[in-house]
């Protein structure tokens, strides 16, 4: 496929939807830059978090005074805050793209009624890029938030297993 057809058949759908299409194509973008910023994190830098955490946790003495445990309970804190960092963020964008689907097919809405007062019938002809700019942004909406979601949940789940198991691993004896 070639890549001036491929843009031009997006440039196309994008202007079928409508303003807000765009709107959702971006949060969409930002959504997946912190998705794939978390799975790096897991994939790459996780690891390196946790390799300094047990030397620190190692390299005392004292395991079982107050003040220690004290220690424990803030490297497990950090790796966690480390771990969970834009989690919610994403939950956030997640929750948000169906909205504005929902936005998107008000506005789609307003238009074909528009499109019924000025000419005082309903032309099924005219009021179809109304029709269509009511549903591509609800679908659009809805596809974001879905494949969102699964990864979402995925990586919150990756993040409280991996600080359950540093914390099992910094278990005091």
């Amino acid at each position: 496929m070639d890549l001036q057809g491929a843009l031009n058949g997006l440039q196309e759908f994008l202007e079928r939807g409508g303003p807000i299409l765009n709107w959702i194509m971006l949060l969409t973008f930002v959504m997946w830059a912190f998705i794939l910023e978390r799975l790096a994190y897991f994939g790459f830098a996780h690891g390196g978090v946790k390799k300094r955490v047990m030397q620190e946790w190692g390299a005392r003495s004292d395991h079982h005074s107050w003040h220690a445990l004290a220690i424990r309970d803030q490297l497990i804190s950090e790796v966690k805050q480390k771990a969970e960092q834009n989690v919610e963020l994403i939950k956030t964008l997640v929750a948000v793209a169906p909205l504005f689907g929902l936005l998107g097919t008000v506005t789609g809405m307003v238009a074909v009624f528009d499109v019924m007062s000025i000419s005082g019938s309903s032309d099924a002809k005219a009021m179809s890029a109304g029709v269509a700019r009511a549903t591509i942004p609800t679908m659009a909406g809805m596809v974001a938030a879905l494949s969102g979601l699964l990864f979402s949940n995925q990586i919150e789940r990756m993040a409280k297993q991996r600080v359950h198991e540093l914390a099992d691993e910094l278990e005091v004896e």
